[in-house]
């Protein structure tokens, strides 16, 4: 196994953990992480119901949480590991802080907004580009999640 898959799936069950813990007080399991040389600086996860805030996505908090962490709005060089597809705001505020590598678990074909959806924010001419966008990993563990927490629902 290369040695990048090995690292990503080591931050993609890191963000798992978050996405466990929004299960646990009955939130849309999403979790994340960002990421800075190596060290994850910030985690986020779901917490819309709970803070009664229809911006409280994982990746918002993280992204909030890495802003204030590193004193700036600019995540250079930072990536963020996300157990689900981000949605039209998500990925927006990914692209607006600059961060350079976004990876992603669980595709979202009702709501995500990179390519699964009727939306591909990928494909628009923003001033600010990934370095690179990686889909899928650890998907299985990444949907299962999300289909233990619909199915308690039902």
């Amino acid at each position: 196994m290369c040695r990048k898959k090995v690292r990503d799936e080591l931050y993609m069950k890191e963000a798992l953990k978050f996405a466990e813990k929004s299960l646990k007080i009955s939130e849309v399991p999403v979790g994340a992480v960002i990421v800075l040389e190596n060290e994850i600086i910030s985690t986020g996860m779901n917490k819309r119901e709970f803070s009664k805030n229809a911006l409280w996505h994982a990746e918002i908090e993280a992204i909030n949480s890495a802003c204030k962490k590193i004193g700036a709005w600019r995540l250079l060089n930072c990536e963020i590991f996300i157990t689900l597809e981000p949605c039209l705001m998500c990925t927006g505020a990914i692209i607006n802080s600059r961060i350079k590598r976004l990876v992603f678990g669980a595709f979202d074909t009702k709501s995500g907004a990179c390519g699964s959806a009727a939306i591909n924010c990928l494909e628009f001419p923003f001033a600010h580009y990934f370095e690179e966008i990686k889909k899928g990993v650890l998907e299985n563990e990444c949907s299962e999640i999300l289909k233990r927490f619909f199915k308690k629902l039902r």
